[in-house]
């Protein structure tokens, strides 16, 4: 059994290292250099075609104070995976905003997982196939490993009222 388990992990970290962080391609469905996989947030901020778009938003979007204050006690020990494209509006529009929230709320980078998709919404090595993507962004909220609930292309109220309401849920 230990075998076993032994051989597993070291398949698991095998193919997560062999997934580059960072990775830009070029994406046949939207004809442009794109990234894809686990990405970084500093290198997303300077990526051509989205730097510009994410300064804009992320400098003008007001986050709501009020609820932020609610919403900080509850993200105590979750986790989120972002799951976006560099190439899709609703992307470049909702992760600045995201981005703004998480700084306001001092959330670490460490609780963050960024995944970038392509054109189709598919990573390399089947790393968003689990997740049931089919828009983005796509924001997923965890706490021990269970999803709580997820903000699919745009929040329904707010994306701090959308928040609060998936971490109020008993």
């Amino acid at each position: 059994m230990k075998y076993v388990i032994l051989l597993l992990s070291l398949s698991i970290v095998m193919n997560t290292s062999a997934q580059q962080l960072n990775k830009k391609i070029m994406d046949p469905h939207r004809n442009q250099e794109i990234l894809i996989n686990l990405s970084t947030r500093p290198v997303l901020m300077e990526f051509p075609g989205f730097k510009e778009r994410y300064d804009l938003e992320y400098t003008n979007y007001k986050t709501d104070t009020v609820t932020l204050i609610a919403i900080k006690p509850l993200m105590k020990d979750k986790k989120v995976t972002l799951v976006m494209g560099t190439w899709c509006g609703d992307s470049k529009l909702q992760v600045p905003h995201f981005y703004k929230i998480i700084d306001d709320l001092s959330i670490p980078e460490k609780d963050i997982t960024l995944i970038c998709v392509d054109g189709t919404k598919k990573a390399e090595n089947g790393l968003v196939d689990k997740l049931n993507i089919e828009r983005v962004p796509t924001l997923i909220i965890y706490e021990n490993g269970k999803e709580l609930g997820r903000i699919v292309e745009s929040p329904k109220i707010s994306l701090e009222k959308d928040l609060l309401e998936i971490l109020s849920k008993k």
